[in-house]
């Protein structure tokens, strides 16, 4: 009886796991998988705290794709049926190194950007660089070439992006069971004379829940919040009940309902290479899953009217420059976190890149070559005419005899940055630093220069000292970012008076 019950439970347990592997490998199966990036830029990922973590950073994005008779039901406009896809919602989930915390920021789909050159990985076209809204990034080369725009335009180090299309969107939803919603009047977003389109969204004022379709109607509606902005607000109000509701129903220890959502999650979501299997896109979900919601803190890019065309939008220089450095410097945008575990790690690589920057010394100043770029042009603003001679002729004052303006046009940098090629000259670029006054953390090492090369940003715009940065703390967000927090259940959406009923 004894070896009867071995040999049957061995075959059940083989059984069990010969399933549990099929499943799996099913699960794999339904991935589709592009590449991480397929455009020009030169972010870096963020240097590790005391405790060896670093940051995640993952771009999520919401595809307008009419690539299937499901999409084209779900999102209308039959002849749009082919074209090239836009990401009309995008939004950047930070996972703090220390995973106490997370931020989401958006940006609006109609926000004038420089989009860099770009190469589609799928058919091999070549998209030349451009200044034009955020939403066709997605058209120039794929989800790689959006990651790209985003990194040149914050200097954060992007890990991993994920797509999602309208058919996507109601899959999840219906798989996550229904999320409640708020609005104060009731709403009806439909075409009215002289204003085209609508998501079809229509509720009786208060909260109701939402899943499939009009999940997706929620997640789509403009017109009837009144602007871009606004929508990304009701994006965020539905993504954190999404998340207080997958909390409570604690769908992890749920057999049933967490092989529902694998197997939603794995056939809605495109994904960059690097998160191409269901073991990585269980651990991301896992460490996710660790952040409280009052610690969660949804966020829309500060924005201004583009003097260009009243109809899109365009940074706020310095309120969303503030929201990009906390971020580079994995500060929580909430100040749950009392003096956190990020001051510490932060001093401590400072102090351990001024033990380097000691141990690797430079060649006499008159000795080495330094080229200056001026990258000090933004999406408002032109370029300061002359900075790059300007700061050349700082550093022959200072004994770099060999300092020299670069002529050549230079793409737009946030920060000012001194780059170096290759580890012998590592020494020379953090003495230049030194010399004008930048941070050390700001020397990076760069293939696509041959020398050293100083590029002045658009934090540098005057003088030949480079200003003193306020280091930014926790919970110092600008007051245009339209925080709201992961806990915060009493939100809810005025309706623009035109799309009540």
């Amino acid at each position: 009886m004894l070896r009867w019950s071995a040999t049957t439970l061995a075959v059940l347990i083989l059984g069990t796991a010969g399933a549990g592997y099929l499943y799996y490998q099913h699960l794999n199966g339904n991935i589709e998988k592009g590449e991480r990036s397929s455009g020009d830029s030169k972010a870096r990922k963020a240097e590790p705290n005391a405790a060896g973590q670093t940051p995640v950073n993952i771009l999520l994005i919401g595809s307008d794709s009419r690539n299937s008779d499901e999409n084209v039901a779900l999102g209308g406009s039959r002849d749009n049926r082919g074209n090239p896809p836009l990401a009309d919602v995008q939004m950047l989930i930070h996972l703090s190194a220390d995973r106490k915390s997370a931020a989401v920021v958006s940006i609006p789909r109609d926000t004038r950007v420089d989009i860099p050159a770009c190469e589609d990985p799928k058919t091999g076209d070549k998209f030349r660089a451009t200044n034009r809204i955020i939403n066709q990034s997605l058209a120039r080369g794929g989800a790689g070439c959006t990651l790209a725009t985003w990194q040149n335009l914050t200097g954060i180090y992007i890990d991993h992006w994920m797509t999602i299309d309208f058919a996507g969107v109601v899959s999840m939803a219906d798989a996550i069971g229904g999320v409640e919603v708020c609005v104060n009047q009731n709403v009806w977003d439909r075409p009215l004379p002289g204003v085209s389109g609508g998501s079809g969204l229509k509720m009786k004022a208060g909260t109701r829940k939402v899943q499939g379709e009009q999940a997706l109607q929620w997640l789509r509606t403009r017109h009837a919040w009144g602007s871009d902005p606004l929508r990304a607000r009701a994006q965020h109000m539905y993504m954190n009940s999404m998340i207080r509701t997958l909390k409570d129903q604690n769908v992890f220890t749920d057999g049933g309902r967490l092989m529902g959502l694998a197997e939603a999650a794995t056939d809605s979501l495109v994904v960059s290479e690097e998160l191409g299997s269901v073991k990585e896109l269980y651990d991301l979900a896992m460490q996710l899953k660790t952040v409280p919601t009052d610690r969660i803190t949804m966020t829309t890019m500060p924005t201004v009217q583009d003097p260009q065309d009243i109809n899109h939008l365009v940074p706020d220089e310095d309120d969303a420059e503030k929201m990009w450095a906390m971020l580079r410097d994995d500060v929580p945008f909430d100040d749950k976190g009392g003096s956190g575990s990020k001051a510490k790690p932060q001093a401590e690589r400072t102090e351990q890149t001024q033990r380097t920057a000691s141990a690797d010394p430079s060649a006499p100043k008159d000795e080495i070559g330094v080229l200056v770029q001026n990258a000090t042009r933004t999406t408002t603003l032109a370029p300061v005419s002359g900075r790059a001679g300007t700061i050349a002729q700082a550093l022959v004052g200072k004994g770099y005899a060999q300092a020299a303006k670069d002529s050549a046009a230079a793409p737009s940098e946030a920060k000012t940055i001194v780059r170096y090629p290759s580890a012998e000259l590592r020494g020379d670029a953090q003495e230049v630093a030194k010399s004008l006054g930048i941070p050390t953390s700001s020397v990076q090492r760069s293939t696509d220069v041959s020398g050293v090369t100083v590029v002045v940003g658009a934090d540098w715009r005057t003088g030949t000292a480079y200003p003193k940065q306020s280091p930014p703390k926790a919970g110092d967000l600008p007051s245009t970012s339209d925080a709201i927090n992961g806990s915060d259940t009493k939100q809810c959406m005025d309706v623009y008076k035109p799309y009540r009923r």
